[in-house]
């Protein structure tokens, strides 16, 4: 399928902008999923919205927000934006912590959906999975489980962690931390060596983890998300920033998903499963 993330592998450049304020921690924009929470192991009965216990997951899901929350706000974070990744939504408003506020509602449009990132100082990812086609990954995928095979950038397989980082890395807003499963945790580390990870559960396969239980999950991700703005503020991380131009490819399990790509404005139709995009900029490409 190709060269998986490697830190190697990946071409870098540091952002040059004396307006960059990288040692910054005031603000933290969090991005949210459901797959990597402790105790979520399933998607027909946990992460999809007619599942049995989705309703339940997204309180699991919650919880492990507001401890990250309570981590930013014991390092001096004032301001928290909690954006909900997880497809129709994967958090309950109800439990949400009172002194983060959530961007949130279905259907949204990238710019909505990431129009605050550039305004904070930096950003994490909390209940992350990791990327399709990692046999050990419980709940793995690539931003849609039940149509895409693969996502490549220029030649490299990437999931839904470089995605948002290198998005969040143009603005000049570095990723810092991320909790979730075992995978997700190293392929984050492979992007950003200094990243600070919360690991809350193991996959045995697809359908299958050892959880931590919700208590003590809770109580690592406070504690680790602490000591990711400590650490950043110490040695400050640099915002991803992979060189020019980018080519992404996407590969689907079906071929009318590459079919309806086909009809969008500078898709190039590589076979009957696979799209690929070209542009100068990250921000043109990467979420295609």
């Amino acid at each position: 399928m190709g060269t998986r993330i490697n830190c190697k592998s990946c071409r870098r450049q540091e952002i040059k902008n004396p307006k960059l304020k990288i040692e910054n921690s005031s603000s933290c924009f969090i991005l949210t999923d459901i797959e990597g929470t402790a105790g979520v192991t399933s998607f027909e009965n946990d992460s999809y919205n007619t599942g049995r216990y989705f309703d339940h997951c997204k309180r699991l899901a919650t919880a492990e927000v507001n401890a990250a929350v309570e981590g930013l706000l014991g390092a001096g974070v004032e301001d928290i934006l909690v954006c909900d990744g997880h497809g129709h939504g994967g958090l309950w408003f109800e439990d949400l912590h009172p002194r983060a506020r959530l961007l949130h509602g279905r259907p949204i449009t990238l710019q909505q959906f990431l129009q605050p990132l550039p305004d904070y100082d930096t950003c994490m990812i909390v209940g992350q999975h990791a990327m399709a086609g990692v046999a050990t990954s419980n709940m793995n995928h690539s931003q849609n489980s039940q149509s895409i095979d693969y996502i490549k950038l220029n030649g490299i397989l990437i999931g839904e962690i470089a995605q948002f980082a290198l998005y969040a890395g143009s603005f000049g807003v570095p990723l810092i931390g991320l909790t979730g499963e075992r995978d997700a945790c190293e392929e984050v580390k492979a992007l950003i060596p200094k990243v600070r990870t919360v690991e809350v559960k193991q996959g045995l396969g697809r359908g299958a983890a050892i959880s931590l239980s919700a208590p003590e999950a809770r109580r690592r991700i406070e504690e680790g998300t602490k000591a990711a703005v400590d650490s950043h503020l110490s040695k400050p991380i640099k915002p991803l920033v992979w060189d020019a131009p980018f080519v992404l490819e996407k590969r689907f399990f079906h071929t009318h998903s590459a079919d309806a790509c086909e009809a969008q404005p500078g898709c190039e139709r590589v076979d009957g499963q696979t799209v690929r995009y070209r542009g100068d900029e990250i921000r043109e490409v990467i979420y295609r």
